[in-house]
């Protein structure tokens, strides 16, 4: 396990805006679903910095990350796409709570690139904060809905501030919200989730080992990023054992793919990440037999 560095300068507080919004979800989820919260974080990680590396299932999962580490006293500052910042209600919020910004798709040559997302990120967590992100980078399109393989950011963030990883396996929440066509099915699916009442787990798993990884050895961010990966699949098996191939529950709207299946047991390949976004140089003078 990684050994969690002490902050530096200011410690960063949750703004009231986030608390608020915090207990909003958790009212909403109880409103739309029955939520089950297992496991936990050491108490002395609950204030950071840590880092929360969650699978990606649907789009509620943000309501219910949010709901959920309210029930457990933290306040995390979410790694969300930069469209959320570009809604105007709803970006207002995103940049008053502290979330982080990440542009995989920029509309202007003024927005940051992705990568400045793991810089932001590593700020925070210098200020003891602790950071949410979703490693698959995309809600998981696997037809089992299992995560997919992951990019590297949450692997290159952890290697480089050497912060502890917790995974949080969330189930249940793809039932709440459909994957596409939000507008069109939203009230027809907020019927469906108040008579229904679907089950939403998550769980706060055990914290992924990546003591023996460094991010200037050639290789070692995708051995990181796939630990962490096979951690999810490993927290998430239990939460949906009565569903271990397909889910039980079909969303009409959800397209899937194979394309980037991930299976646990698989061997981690040791080259760098083919996507480019590895650290800077890393594995330029360094490589592992």
């Amino acid at each position: 396990m990684s050994t969690t560095p002490t902050p530096t300068g200011p410690r960063w507080r949750a703004p009231l805006i986030w608390r608020v919004l915090q207990l909003l979800a958790r009212i909403v989820t109880g409103l739309l679903a029955r939520l089950e919260v297992t496991g936990d974080v050491p108490e002395g990680l609950r204030d950071g910095p840590l880092i929360l590396a969650v699978n990606h299932i649907g789009t509620f999962d943000p309501i219910a990350l949010s709901a959920a580490t309210r029930k457990r006293g933290i306040r995390p500052r979410i790694m969300a796409t930069g469209g959320l910042f570009r809604a105007p209600i709803a970006g207002a919020a995103m940049k008053a709570s502290g979330h982080i910004r990440v542009n995989r798709t920029r509309v202007s040559a003024d927005e940051a690139l992705a990568s400045a997302a793991v810089d932001d990120a590593v700020a925070a967590l210098a200020q003891g904060s602790v950071v949410a992100g979703y490693p698959e980078g995309r809600i998981t399109l696997d037809p089992g809905l299992w995560p997919e393989r992951g990019r590297s950011g949450m692997a290159r963030l952890a290697l480089a501030t050497r912060v502890t990883v917790v995974p949080v396996a969330q189930w249940g929440s793809h039932e709440v919200l459909p994957y596409a066509d939000i507008p069109a099915n939203l009230a027809r699916a907020v019927w469906r989730d108040i008579t229904r009442r679907p089950t939403v787990k998550v769980h706060f798993g055990t914290p992924v080992d990546l003591s023996d990884l460094d991010a200037g050895v050639r290789g070692d961010v995708q051995r990181a990023t796939d630990r962490i990966i096979a951690a999810l699949h490993a927290e998430l098996k239990p939460l949906r054992a009565d569903e271990p191939m397909r889910p039980a529950y079909a969303d009409p709207t959800r397209r899937s793919e194979t394309r980037r299946s991930f299976t646990p047991d698989s061997r981690t390949p040791a080259v760098l990440d083919v996507r480019g976004d590895d650290l800077p140089g890393a594995g330029q003078s360094q490589q592992r037999p």
